[in-house]
């Protein structure tokens, strides 16, 4: 060795040199890059099989559980550069799992590979989701009513359906549960974990069916010093729907669309729409509604009647052209009204009833 050489401070070696004067040899000799404990523990809900990492309660397929519990607990060094991590997991009983974990990067330019050997296992406990449906807890009713009649089985079914496409297109809430559902006179009451998810399917049933709702708010205890308080949230859906034909203004009209402040609509002689609020609506009376309506195929047209086969007693029946009618129409939409067949202006969902 010439003096003013450089040389590792370990070994004297004047290889190459890397961190502090360190040569290869006595640097991999000395570094872990990383390091995991030899057991990692987390807590599984025995009823939901839902499980708590990162403050929250979530259900985890077990390759994403086995990597987040991988990165909450792997320490590695800071001065590691492009970190790759593979885990290869095998199941001993249905608590333990091992995990074989792979750990390669760069330390001050040197390729650094090790394998850690970690029992990861899981111990019984109750989400706060599952303690708040066993206590029935909630902080909210939604209250399913019509306008002036009793809500039918199948309009309930579709309302309460539209509470469950809300719940799964949500991002994940423990709040977000259904504590007790159980029908009333004239509807359906259903009990909620949460007032933002009432909020929101208030607005979903408003925006789909119109209506109207009305919301009032009770203080029911307090804690931490502040006031604990429910939501009582009333939804009367309108007594027609999109496409029902009414009887307003002493004239027949079509429900054309449905919102917070009312509905617009259509008139089924002329071509006239024109918008109304619930209160206007309230002495307007249902004359046919969209499912009670047909489709038929004209079997001939002229200028401005059409002659079609009723499905009723197979005879051939003449009926006026609706406003619209266009000749690449290849449908006309009836109602019945008063026992004769009244040809109505296209909406489009009459093209999702068909199809339904």
């Amino acid at each position: 060795m010439s003096l003013g050489q450089s040389f590792c401070i370990i070994c004297g070696s004047n290889d190459s040199l890397y961190a502090n004067n360190v040569c290869e040899k006595c640097l991999r000799e000395r570094t872990k890059i990383s390091n995991i404990p030899s057991t990692i523990q987390y807590s599984k809900c025995a009823k939901c099989d839902a499980i708590a990492l990162n403050n929250r309660w979530a259900v985890y397929q077990n390759e994403d559980l086995h990597y987040t519990l991988v990165q909450n607990s792997l320490e590695v060094l800071e001065e590691v550069k492009k970190l790759e991590v593979s885990i290869e997991s095998q199941e001993i009983d249905e608590r333990n799992s091992k995990l074989l974990v792979e750990i390669t990067g760069n330390f001050h330019k040197l390729k650094f590979s090790e394998v850690h050997e970690t029992i990861v296992r899981f111990s019984n406990s109750v989400c706060t989701t599952c303690t708040r449906k066993a206590g029935r807890y909630f902080e909210a009713t939604v209250q399913l009513r019509s306008s002036g009649r009793t809500l039918s089985n199948e309009e309930v079914a579709t309302l309460r359906a539209s509470l469950d496409t809300l719940m799964g297109d949500s991002p994940s809430d423990p709040m977000f549960f259904i504590t007790e559902e159980h029908d009333v006179k004239g509807g359906w009451d259903v009990l909620l974990g949460s007032k933002g998810l009432a909020s929101a399917w208030g607005r979903k049933l408003v925006q789909r069916w119109g209506g109207q709702i009305k919301t009032s708010t009770k203080v029911v205890g307090r804690k931490d010093g502040m006031d604990v308080t429910r939501l009582t949230l009333l939804y009367r859906k309108p007594a027609y729907d999109v496409g029902d034909v009414v009887s307003w203004k002493k004239d027949l009209w079509r429900v054309s669309t449905l919102n917070a402040d009312g509905a617009l609509m259509l008139n089924i002689k002329k071509n006239l729409k024109t918008g109304a609020s619930w209160r206007d609506l309230e002495k307007s009376r249902v004359i046919s509604r969209i499912k009670e309506q047909i489709n038929i195929e004209p079997l001939r047209i002229d200028s401005s009647a059409a002659e079609f086969l009723n499905p009723i007693d197979w005879k051939t029946y003449t009926i006026k052209l609706p406003w619209d009618w266009k000749d690449n129409r290849k449908e006309i939409r009836l109602a019945s009204v008063d026992g004769d067949w009244l040809s109505l202006p296209h909406l489009s969902v009459d093209d999702i009833q068909q199809i339904e």
